[in-house]
């Protein structure tokens, strides 16, 4: 390493010591590395039974696509009480050679961090971050370790846009379910490109890559301090990259299979995306009130892919529990929404199960106003999402009942109907926008 890469790195750990966010034994085992061309971040917290494989797999990634770059993996974990730490250090790359029949040309570290006695997804990206500039990374990848089937060519499908093409953030596409990943199709994926005009459709995911530019930005002008730990940081990286006219492009991965959450995570889920979403409509305002229409940005392989195995929901329960939030909750939507739309929510939650639908006409409008009532804080934020959780379940049900017997394609129409239903009526937004006050 160059003396004076050596003295910038120094000073960095002095800067970065200051804000007493990175431990002095991290800042140790960073100077040691030196600097780094691939850096990927690991965020863990308990994960002993996942995380040795995927160390593996990184391993075996690096081998076979970077075997001439200079890389690091980093552990950020969220106070484990597994063993998963060690069991990360403890991987050693020797055992990936004989898979790969390749041989790594520079050294490939692996370190480790503790961050906190609980896991919190803001602090270790920001750690990821820290690190990442530290070492002078030119391409990063997070990686999550609830992935059971990550694979070794993930890491250069994430990897070589920003290597070989100059692309500041890479963004996974995945083989899916049609009816997983909900909250995405219906809400997240839709409102960002009607408002943001980038067809992305994992804004928000555990895998994916970005430019040592990118990272150094974000992380000197993200409010970290904000008392909201970061949640949805990965977003709100997302939304940072469009609007500051960074280079977007999107890799497809393949079949996404994580250890799922229990369904009654919903609540923490939407605060994560949607209330991040939400969060930044008031700062992005003069980049996102100009977008009209959207596109798609460029994309290695397909921009997606539908599984069709049959799989059992209870739309009984979820059309009850829509039912009873619009009753239960019905003071705080006056103080969200609209006279007309409470109405016709009102009279939807009367419908039986034959008849219920809930149009998505309907449901944009109901978005649309909770995200100006959330700007206009009517009552805690907080609140405002979770009481978002009945009607999104209300959607549900009716994107269930239309795609039942849906073929893959015709799964993807109804996607692009309610994305176009968003663009549509965007300028409501708009008008609600201007006159919050």
């Amino acid at each position: 390493m160059s003396t004076q890469g050596r003295t910038a790195v120094r000073r960095t750990e002095i800067e970065l010591a200051e804000e007493s966010f990175l431990t002095d034994d991290f800042l140790r085992q960073l100077i040691n590395v030196g600097e780094a061309d691939i850096l990927v971040g690991l965020p863990t917290h308990n994960n002993a039974k996942t995380v040795g494989s995927i160390v593996h797999t990184i391993q075996s990634g690096i081998l076979r696509g970077f075997p001439r770059e200079r890389a690091v993996i980093i552990n950020v974990d969220g106070g484990s009480r597994d063993g998963t730490p060690e069991l990360v250090t403890g991987v050693s790359i020797d055992d990936s050679r004989p898979a790969s029949n390749l041989n790594a040309l520079r050294t490939l570290h692996s370190i480790s961090t503790k961050y906190a006695s609980s896991p919190e997804s803001g602090v270790a990206f920001r750690t990821i971050l820290a690190a990442a500039e530290l070492l002078r990374a030119k391409a990063c990848v997070v990686m999550s370790p609830l992935s059971t089937n990550v694979e070794p060519e993930w890491l250069s499908k994430l990897l070589h846009p920003i290597f070989d093409d100059d692309f500041d953030l890479v963004t996974p596409t995945y083989r899916r379910h049609k009816f997983e990943g909900l909250l995405i199709t219906n809400l997240l994926y839709p409102m960002t490109r009607a408002l943001y005009g980038l067809r992305i459709r994992e804004a928000y995911s555990p895998e994916f890559g970005f430019s040592g530019r990118l990272g150094c930005q974000f992380l000197e002008q993200y409010v970290w301090n904000d008392g909201a730990n970061g949640a949805g940081v990965e977003l709100r990286l997302t939304l940072a990259a469009i609007t500051g006219r960074y280079r977007v492009c999107q890799s497809f991965l393949g079949e996404k299979i994580h250890i799922e959450r229990h369904a009654a995570d919903l609540v923490p889920a939407l605060r994560q995306t949607v209330g991040t979403l939400f969060s930044a409509l008031g700062p992005d305002f003069a980049v996102w009130s100009m977008v009209a229409g959207s596109q798609s940005p460029p994309t290695t392989g397909a921009d997606h892919e539908v599984v069709l195995e049959p799989v059992r929901v209870n739309r009984k329960r979820l059309r009850e529990m829509f039912s009873t939030g619009v009753a239960e909750l019905e003071s705080v939507f006056r103080s969200i929404l609209s006279p007309d739309t409470l109405a016709e929510l009102q009279g939807i939650a009367r419908l039986g199960e034959e008849e219920f639908h809930y149009p998505a006409e309907l449901w944009v409008r109901t978005v649309y106003e909770f995200a100006a009532s959330y700007q206009r804080s009517v009552i805690s934020r907080d609140h405002i999402i979770q009481a978002l959780a009945p009607l999104f379940r209300g959607r549900v049900v009716t994107f269930l009942k239309e795609n039942r017997n849906a073929f893959a394609d015709e799964v993807e129409n109804n996607i692009e109907s309610l994305c176009l239903e968003f663009e549509r009526l965007k300028p409501y937004l708009l008008q609600l926008w201007k006159s919050r006050e």
